[in-house]
């Protein structure tokens, strides 16, 4: 469905008719403190289901929160043959929060445009369509192509823009162009490299935004703060005093529709390649001079240039892989791995990892990361557990005669967003003895402004033009190069099955995983 000037006049008549409602938002709630740019929001994959759970409801929720610009417009682009008031409608439907007079304002800015991903007649239509819209709605030229896609469609549909003259931004410094593009970034190293090759025929770095929504969580932003904000902790974040650390992605979820991706993926190139190793960065790196967004993503690179690489018989003691076994999740019984839809009867296919990793740096010599991911597990879980080293001399053991627990800093990212730090105090009562008691804050706590989610964080930053909570091409290739050192050994090894355990689902995973830990 191509846009006709009828239907165009009458939603910009619509949008001019319409004022946009009064949020009521105090000033120190505000989620931008700039006047943003106007623009246009081109989703390809509209009718999908990323689209659906994630960016629709993102928008809207940033709309009625006071994170659009003033002038925007959402296209959405997919091979679905529906008109703007189709589209209009399963936007509706996915969204909550639904205010009637909110949503006549925000649904005269939703449009629709079929696109065939193989088509440069396509493309070209789209760049007439984009066009008119930008100079009715006075959007200055300002793009962003957010591709909600398989990957496999990545690479030819940043060629189609290319070729159709979209990914162009004009000299004078307006009209911004920006390209927003969600993991996997290839499936290794050469793939990667690949990727990255088509796409910068056309867009330069400083307009790819790799998206990786772990990075856009709340407490996950708040790691930087901790650490560099707070003369307590820095001083003493390094290997005089930190004994090791644990960092766990739990899901517990299975596979869902994700068969075909998963079979070929696992966790390692599903959690590890991005996510981990993103957290792991956060946790170790260095303090920028400033906090932009190169000075952070550079020392983000340093941690991945730093860590140990692991040869064969290093790599055999530092990894755990397991599958699920059948189950129960919440008390209703799940099925194992290979009893999903979609799975091999036989596969070899983990879907737990655990990873015992080294920073070689002068901070971190010596201090085990251990990272921790898998599916069906006990509970969703994300967390980053600070350990500190015992205290070197005890001078109760005549009197207590026990061993000390070291203090221990959580910082939970989901589902709590907590802090929590452990240390020791007498028990009350006239008998000495110790007692480990917790100090919580709740990231909530003393806050009434809207909450923003990863999604919405992270389109927000794309509209601002802030890439530090995304990735950059240098860090996808170190950190799959590092990942790819190690498939090799896990995936080409003659005794895979013998070294693939397994693990009943909703348990915390294997046995010789929760040993390790101890």
């Amino acid at each position: 469905m191509d846009f006709s000037p009828k239907d165009v006049d009458q939603y910009t008549d619509m949008v001019i008719r319409t004022k946009v409602p009064d949020l009521k938002i105090p000033p120190e709630a505000c989620l931008v403190d700039r006047e943003m740019d106007p623009c246009c929001i081109v989703i390809f994959g509209a009718t999908g289901d990323l689209t659906t759970r994630k960016l629709a409801p993102s928008l809207y929720n940033l709309f009625l929160t006071g994170g659009m610009p003033h002038a925007f417009v959402i296209v959405g682009a997919g091979r679905a043959e529906l008109s703007h008031d189709q589209f209009r409608e399963k936007i509706r439907n996915a969204v909550s929060n639904l205010e009637q007079s909110s949503w006549e304002s925000f649904a005269p800015r939703l449009f629709y445009q079929q696109v065939r991903f193989d088509s440069a007649d396509s493309f070209n239509a789209l760049a007439t369509a984009l066009a008119d819209l930008d100079g009715r709605f006075n959007l200055g030229g300002n793009k962003i192509f957010y591709l909600a896609i398989p990957p496999s469609l990545y690479k030819n549909t940043a060629v189609m823009l290319g070729n159709a003259e979209l990914s162009r931004e004009k000299e004078n410094g307006n009209g911004s162009c920006r390209l927003v593009v969600e993991k996997p970034f290839g499936r290794d190293l050469e793939s990667a490299r690949d990727l990255d090759r088509s796409i910068g025929q056309y867009f330069r770095e400083n307009q790819i935004f790799r998206i990786d929504h772990y990075l856009a969580k709340e407490t996950v932003q708040n790691v930087l703060v901790f650490r560099f904000a707070n003369a307590i902790f820095e001083p003493i974040w390094n290997h005089m005093f930190i004994d090791h650390v644990h960092i766990t992605a739990a899901e517990s979820l299975g596979v869902e529709n994700r068969a075909d991706y998963y079979e070929e993926a696992g966790v390692l190139r599903d959690m590890f390649q991005n996510h981990m190793l993103q957290l792991l960065a956060l946790t170790a790196m260095e303090p920028p001079s400033r906090f932009e967004a190169d000075r952070v993503r550079d020392e983000t690179c340093k941690v991945f240039r730093s860590l140990r690489r692991l040869n064969s018989s290093e790599a055999r003691q530092s990894i755990v892989l397991a599958q699920y076994g059948p189950g129960f999740i919440d008390g209703k019984p799940v099925p194992g791995y290979r009893e999903e839809r979609g799975i091999d009867p036989q596969s070899l296919t983990p879907t737990f990892a655990m990873m015992k990793v080294f920073v070689e740096n002068w901070r971190w010599e010596g201090v085990p990361f251990y990272l921790t991911s898998g599916k069906r597990l006990h509970s969703k879980t994300t967390e980053i557990v600070i350990e500190f080293k015992r205290v070197p001399h005890s001078m109760f053991r005549d009197v207590l005669g026990q061993t000390i627990t070291p203090n221990r800093l959580t910082l939970k990212v989901f589902p709590e967003e907590t802090i929590n730090l452990t240390f020791q105090t007498k028990n009350p009562g006239a008998r000495f003895w110790l007692r480990g008691v917790t100090m919580n804050f709740n990231y909530t706590d003393n806050y009434s402004g809207p909450a923003v989610d990863a999604y919405q964080k992270a389109l927000l930053d794309c509209m601002l033009g802030d890439q530090t909570l995304f990735w950059r091409q240098d860090a996808v290739e170190l950190c799959w190069a590092f990942i790819d050192s190690l498939m090799e050994e896990c995936e080409e090894c003659e005794d895979r099955f013998q070294r693939l355990h397994f693990y009943e689902a909703g348990s915390w995973g294997p046995e010789i995983a929760l040993e390790w830990r101890r």
